[in-house]
């Protein structure tokens, strides 16, 4: 005959109530454990070398950031440290690594970076610009630096432009019979910068050649050529090359390059000058237009 082994009530009631704590936690706070973001671009469109149209796409992989500490700097000792999300067809982004909050009440502040990016120093970052490469080019920005808790997951992200974007369409004299071949379209701008991500500022390089590349031609005009570019003051100078001859024009004040906002160059080109349409300077949805003049 079997012995029979008894448990003491207290300790009975003691393993009851743990499995009634943890089948009773609400949903939401046992799933805040893992962190999981979702991400929008505000009010403005990606860069694409067809316009301003796109989106986040499946694929696409945001660096996630994430400390506790102060809103103010990135802590050395980060909740999440660089981890990269890819967007699904679901709709749904993936981390390559689980990320969890390190604990449910404290306050968490969150950096994100559009396309993947590896940060060391998050007040001066070098950035350099790829005007072969618009997806590269647009750096996105998201901040979430009102303290969040894992109650709160998922973690929304707002992302905006940290970049410039410049048109460049042309038109021609009938000097020439047809739209003469372009061989290179080039302004003389800053191609590098440091970025620091919660200042939300952007210093400008030293001047030099960004060369930009055809893309289809705007409404109304024979030839554009456009690119990413890094947001700076003193931009004046663009030269066209045509048949080995170079056509430059230099507008008579800066041609405002600001974050967020893309600026068109509309230029008439004939054998011997180059004329001023107009700059239009315009956030990537809507914005206003400035007049121009003549340059000879």
């Amino acid at each position: 005959m079997k012995a029979l082994r008894f448990i003491p009530l207290a300790a009975l009631g003691l393993l009851a109530a743990a499995c009634s704590n943890d089948e009773s936690a609400p949903a939401q706070q046992q799933e805040a454990k893992y962190i999981t973001i979702e991400a929008s671009i505000g009010n403005m469109t990606r860069a694409t070398t067809t316009g301003n149209s796109a989106v986040f796409e499946a694929g696409d992989g945001v660096t996630l950031y994430a400390w506790t500490g102060s809103a103010t700097a990135v802590a050395a000792d980060k909740v999440v440290n660089g981890v990269v999300n890819t967007l699904g067809t679901d709709g749904k982004w993936t981390p390559a690594t689980q990320m969890l909050w390190a604990d449910m009440v404290t306050p968490h502040y969150f950096l994100g970076i559009y396309p993947a990016r590896t940060v060391a120093d998050f007040t001066a970052d070098p950035y350099t610009l790829d005007p072969a490469d618009y997806e590269a080019s647009d750096l996105l920005v998201a901040r979430q630096l009102s303290g969040l808790i894992a109650t709160q997951n998922p973690v929304s992200l707002t992302f905006n432009h940290a970049m410039a974007k410049l048109y460049v369409n042309m038109n021609f004299r009938n000097q020439w019979e047809e739209t003469p071949a372009i061989a290179s379209c080039v302004a003389t701008a800053a191609s590098t910068a440091t970025i620091d991500y919660l200042a939300q500022t952007v210093t400008a390089g030293t001047q030099a050649s960004v060369s930009l590349p055809a893309v289809a031609a705007q409404t109304g005009y024979a030839a554009t050529y456009s690119s990413i570019m890094v947001p700076q003051s003193g931009f004046r100078t663009v030269v066209i090359t045509i048949d080995g001859q170079p056509f430059t024009y230099t507008h008579d004040a800066d041609i405002p390059l600001e974050a967020g906002k893309y600026t068109t160059l509309n230029l008439i080109v004939g054998r011997n000058k180059i004329e001023l349409g107009e700059v239009s300077i315009n956030d990537w949805t809507e914005g206003t237009t400035i007049d121009g003049g003549q340059a000879m």
